[in-house]
């Protein structure tokens, strides 16, 4: 028994569950088309071609991918530290509209970067009040950050529609100097609508890394995540921790928000429902398993997914929700890893038995 524990806990079983998670999702895909009458050998192999198959697609599956890193990230960081921050949604919806705002009142040389930061502090103060509550009260995060999303869904719908509505149901967009789309990067994926923003995913997922392993304060916020107890008893101060991560993991938020102002359309709109960005950097969080370079592995993948969706009602007939169904089924089967490591524990065991 200790030989399975010891095997399943290994460093190479936290690569292999995921991916076993994602191979089970694609087979049950499969049945699912089966069942449905369609051919799952041409509805994936539509699927990649939508991808791979064409450089419009894969720019498209890469400008999906910033904000799905980003809200990993945010995800990510606060897991790591022992918090549930299930308002990534709201702190991006947030970060979105103050980028825009100052993305259309900031014209000069530093209009984009301003803009950025916006993103990132409205995001890291709607992070701020579940962080204080649980801080101060022990309010549970995960309530809070639920119901605050709903609070920047409507407080921005609100501010747009009284104070910034230009045309339609959107505001203006951003001056050139803000904006952060590139022809360069449109140029080399046949027009998609790739940015710099994906520059920037990346260089977050280099910034938690730094954080959390090459800092001191980084070793305190995983501290106070695993023990409180302890981490007090060391002297470290937890509430300032705990605020701090939620802060810092709703910057991340932000930035994702402003990625899609600044970037990916120039504008903030009035939103009849939630953007799903932030709840899906749940899944990548969770299939990413918490670190920088398993978030953007899973966030080409759930990009690709989603990219790749329309070509396979197109060339294959395959509904695109059938995508959000192996979605939802790769994360079960990531859910389920203990049961995963149960079994491959098992047969590494009986492998050294004969």
């Amino acid at each position: 028994m200790k030989r399975i524990l010891v095997g399943a806990r290994g460093k190479s079983f936290g690569l292999i569950v995921p991916l076993i998670a994602i191979a089970f999702g694609f087979l049950a895909g499969g049945l699912i088309m089966l069942v449905s009458g369609n051919n799952p050998i041409l509805g994936y192999a539509a699927l990649f071609q939508g991808v791979f198959g064409d450089m419009y697609y894969f720019g498209e599956t890469l400008r999906m991918m910033t904000p799905l890193i980003l809200s990993g990230l945010a995800v990510a960081f606060a897991f790591r530290t022992g918090l549930l921050n299930i308002g990534v949604e709201g702190q991006l919806i947030v970060g979105w509209l103050a980028a825009v705002v100052v993305g259309i009142y900031v014209d000069g040389p530093m209009a984009f970067v301003l803009a950025i930061a916006a993103g990132a502090v409205a995001g890291g103060l709607w992070g701020f009040v579940p962080g204080f509550l649980k801080a101060r009260y022990e309010v549970h995060e995960v309530i809070v950050t639920i119901m605050m999303n709903y609070i920047a869904l409507h407080v921005s719908n609100h501010f747009i529609r009284n104070y910034l509505l230009a045309s339609g149901q959107r505001t203006e967009f951003v001056n050139q100097s803000a904006s952060i789309s590139s022809p360069f990067l449109e140029s080399l994926t046949d027009f998609s609508r790739l940015h710099w923003g994906f520059a920037i995913a990346i260089g977050a997922c280099v910034v938690m890394w730094f954080i959390l392993w090459k800092t001191n304060k980084g070793y305190e916020l995983r501290a106070v995540g695993y023990n409180k107890n302890a981490s007090s008893y060391a002297g470290m101060n937890v509430k300032t921790n705990i605020v701090l991560s939620m802060v810092i993991s709703g910057g991340f938020a932000g930035v994702g928000g402003a990625m899609e102002g600044l970037g990916t359309y120039g504008y903030a709109q009035i939103l009849s429902g939630f953007t799903n960005l932030g709840f899906d950097g749940i899944a990548v969080a969770l299939l990413g398993a918490s670190t920088s370079v398993g978030i953007f592995l899973a966030a080409f993948l759930f990009g690709g997914l989603k990219i790749g969706a329309s070509n396979m009602q197109s060339a294959a007939g395959v509904a695109p929700e059938l995508v959000e169904i192996v979605i939802a089924l790769i994360i079960f089967f990531v859910a389920s890893s203990y049961l995963i490591r149960w079994i491959l524990g098992r047969l590494q065991q009986n492998k050294e038995e004969k």
